[in-house]
């Protein structure tokens, strides 16, 4: 028998899902690193607008830019959380369990689902010889 090597240009399954993984924790470090520049950005830009420039006096208290630098500083400090921290939490592993944990629920509720119905529901125990004198056989009970 000649068995097919595999080729060495694919990958299986778990690769090809440490692959996805990777890519998309890179993907989310990537996207938090652009919001920590946009918000050192912007936070600059706002300091230079309000008090330098004086924009903004006229129609929002004192000092609103410190006010929205703190605001924006917490929700990115909530997006670090949640990639760095919330993510060992809740990752890949935390999935899988969670996954099987539900499994064997579902499997639990289908065998006592099972034993209900086979409770409920029990057929007839009848010896198979009885089958052979229905209306359907021609040969008389005696004859087998």
């Amino acid at each position: 028998m000649a068995f097919k090597a595999k080729n060495p240009g694919t990958i299986d399954s778990e690769q090809r899902e440490q692959y996805d993984y990777a890519r998309r924790r890179i993907s989310e470090k990537k996207n938090l690193m652009r919001h920590f520049i946009v918000f050192l950005v912007g936070a600059i830009f706002i300091i230079i607008i309000n008090p330098v420039l004086g924009y903004g006096n006229d129609f929002f208290f004192d000092d609103w830019y410190i006010w929205a630098i703190l605001i924006w500083a917490f929700i990115f400090l909530v997006h670090a959380l949640n990639v760095f921290l919330m993510n060992s939490f809740m990752g890949k592993e935390w999935e899988n369990r969670q996954l099987e944990k539900l499994k064997l629920k579902q499997a639990e509720k289908i065998a006592e689902l099972q034993k209900k119905v086979d409770n409920e529901l029990q057929l007839p125990t009848t010896p198979p010889s009885t089958h052979r004198n229905s209306l359907n056989n021609p040969l008389p009970p005696d004859v087998q």
